[in-house]
């Protein structure tokens, strides 16, 4: 199993070795992905790099925080070209499904958006540092490896401990027992109360509570 590989700061410095120092001769290929859950929102990349014989070496996997889907793109760009550099292997291709990355990396597509002029610049200036660098782009079915890892990025985001609840108020108006105002006590059996009929139903006069289930007497007066 290829180990999971934190990826290094996006505009980490990552210096090129020279050909006679790299490790690999040959060309690696990358699969990535990347994608935000609301664009913006929770985002993250993915990445799965394989050999030139297809033996998978590395998987790129991090969550990037509150971020739109075409930064999570170029995240998995720079990720994939940061580890090459950083790993020695000075050939890389790569394969991703975001269509206005890829035409934007071959020069097709021009880059307006000011969030991504740095993202573009940066891959440029990494790219400059191989040896030889291809891009292409491939429709989702034929980039899952990558994207489940960039949605394992963003599940592994999205549960970190959430923020304190907010204190609900409860509904009684007397939430605690001892805030509730005292019950008056029952009145002796010998007692005379006064009151009045209305529809049928007799009204105690005074602040009187009767108990459930007692028997009153009613005189007219």
């Amino acid at each position: 199993m290829p180990s999971r590989t934190p990826s290094s700061s996006l505009f980490g410095d990552a210096e090129s070795p020279s050909p006679s120092s790299s490790k690999a001769t040959g060309w690696i290929n990358a699969h990535c992905d990347g994608g935000a859950r609301g664009n913006p929102g929770p985002a993250g990349y993915g990445a799965q790099i394989v050999d030139d014989s297809g033996a998978v070496i590395a998987e790129l996997s991090e969550f990037l925080g509150f971020k739109t889907n075409n930064f999570a793109e170029y995240s998995g760009l720079l990720g994939c070209l940061n580890y090459a550099l950083e790993h020695g292997h000075p050939r890389l291709r790569v394969v991703s499904d975001s269509e206005l990355m890829v035409k934007q990396i071959q020069g097709k597509y021009q880059v307006k958006s000011p969030d991504l002029k740095p993202l573009f610049e940066e891959a440029k200036r990494r790219i400059a540092k191989l040896d030889g660098f291809q891009i292409s782009h491939a429709l989702r079915h034929k980039n899952k490896e990558a994207d489940r890892l960039a949605n394992e990025a963003m599940d592994r985001g999205m549960k970190r401990p959430p923020a304190a609840p907010p204190v609900i108020a409860r509904a009684t108006p007397y939430p605690q027992k001892s805030e509730a105002p005292p019950t008056p006590p029952a009145p002796k059996a010998d007692t005379m109360l006064r009151g009045f009929t209305r529809d049928g139903v007799v009204h105690i006069l005074g602040d009187t509570r009767l108990p459930d289930g007692i028997f009153v007497k009613i005189i007219r007066e």
